[in-house]
């Protein structure tokens, strides 16, 4: 496990690398270190403590990817739910983070069953299982989705990551459950964790529980990090779910928040979701903001393209005169999605059109060093994800701070 275990255990509620140069057989960009066990250090000449965060996208299990699940979980002689193999390819990532975040979008429900897809989830509790065993370590609960079987659904959910071993922030089933910031030792730093949604599809914290969820404000992300500070945290980091879903630019809405919490609160950290799609990455005053990670792992109705591409964010911490410098990086990734065999001409064969055969969660850059192993066809598909990816982090202005791709193609 990555994070000591002398956790602060409990989540925040309504107040909330360098790699291995072994990783996938690539060197890092940018003064890279020496290879080797490297876990968690950063450029030769950092001093001080210093530890490494990777951050990606929504975990939005649709039953696609629940029937998909159940098929490898056949295949592989388990029976059951297996999400292994759809998110295998991106464990040498995020197992090497000393902390790793990920997003929780839906609730979660019970081993069995049933299970539901839009627009009010219930996913499999079987993923929570797998994102612990590729490495996570905590995840943001504060989603849209959050209130759509109301306490219940939240409580199911938190229980469920708990069973799997994974910490959480942004949602709770007390009052004070909710008042406990989630802090983290990670590498002998206090790291916090707060969450924070703007909105539930409708659906209004009950007035008499307005701990289940956090709804973001500017006043309850500042309160949230005091209290987190006030309970020892060093380092704050939030998870926000905001933006205009399918669109790649950040909102007037986004800007306007990221500006005031650079300039307002002391919080190290802006990690973003719900847009479903990559929004840029850039330095806001003195902190990096990720407006949008887009998608880890999700099948919409009706995939855009731009859905189903997303990115690992891989900050590097370092301490330096009693302050926290970040160093930003991403690795790109990119859901496969088989085709709709049942409304295509049944004397074609998938291997016909290059195309792939079970939904699979791809980290590009890796794939991209795959040689022969890579059609053509999925080579193009990589590529196109792997430029419009870092088209999009680059265009407000991250690479003149520094932003870069975690590892060369």
């Amino acid at each position: 496990m990555k994070i000591s275990a002398s956790l602060v255990t409990l989540r925040t509620g309504a107040l909330t690398l360098l790699l291995s140069t072994a990783l996938v057989g690539c060197g890092l960009l940018g003064g890279g270190g020496s290879g080797g066990d490297a876990k968690g250090r950063l450029a030769a000449g950092a001093k001080g403590r210093s530890f490494t965060v990777a951050a990606a996208g929504d975990v939005l299990i649709h039953p696609e990817l629940t029937t998909q699940a159940q098929q490898d979980g056949k295949a592989g002689g388990k029976g059951g739910m297996d999400f292994g193999p759809m998110m295998a390819s991106v464990k040498p990532v995020i197992s090497k983070a000393d902390l790793a975040i990920c997003h929780m979008e839906t609730v979660l429900g019970k081993p069995e069953g049933p299970f539901r897809g839009f627009p009010d989830f219930v996913a499999p509790p079987q993923i929570a299982t797998t994102l612990k065993d590729i490495g996570y370590d905590t995840c943001s609960t504060a989603s849209n989705h959050a209130l759509d079987h109301g306490e219940g659904g939240v409580k199911n959910t938190l229980d469920a990551l708990d069973k799997a071993g994974l910490k959480h922030s942004g949602s709770a089933r007390s009052q004070k459950e909710a008042g406990t910031p989630l802090i983290m030792d990670v590498k002998g730093v206090k790291v916090a964790q707060i969450s924070f949604a703007g909105g539930f599809n409708g659906r209004e914290v009950p007035k008499d529980k307005p701990w289940l969820v956090n709804k973001t404000s500017l006043d309850a992300i500042s309160a949230a990090e005091k209290a987190a500070r006030a309970a020892g945290a060093e380092v704050v980091i939030l998870s926000i779910r905001w933006g205009t879903e399918q669109q790649p630019a950040p909102n007037a809405l986004q800007l306007s928040l990221a500006k005031k919490i650079s300039e307002k609160t002391g919080i190290n950290l802006v990690i973003g979701h719900r847009a479903h799609v990559v929004q840029p990455l850039e330095k806001v005053g003195d902190i990096w903001v990720a407006y949008g990670l887009g998608n880890q792992l999700a099948r919409h109705e009706v995939p855009s393209g731009l859905s189903e591409e997303g990115i690992i964010g891989w900050f590097e911490f370092a301490e330096k005169n009693g302050k926290w410098d970040v160093r930003a990086r991403y690795a790109p990734t990119f859901v496969e999605l088989p085709p709709e065999l049942e409304a295509a001409d049944p004397a074609v064969k998938v291997a016909d059109t290059g195309q792939v055969k079970d939904h699979r969660l791809i980290e590009v850059t890796a794939a991209l060093k795959n040689g022969s192993a890579v059609t053509p066809e999925r080579r193009a598909r990589y590529e196109l994800a792997y430029e419009r990816t870092q088209g999009t982090l680059l265009n407000r202005g991250g690479g003149k701070d520094g932003l870069a791709p975690l590892t060369n193609r």
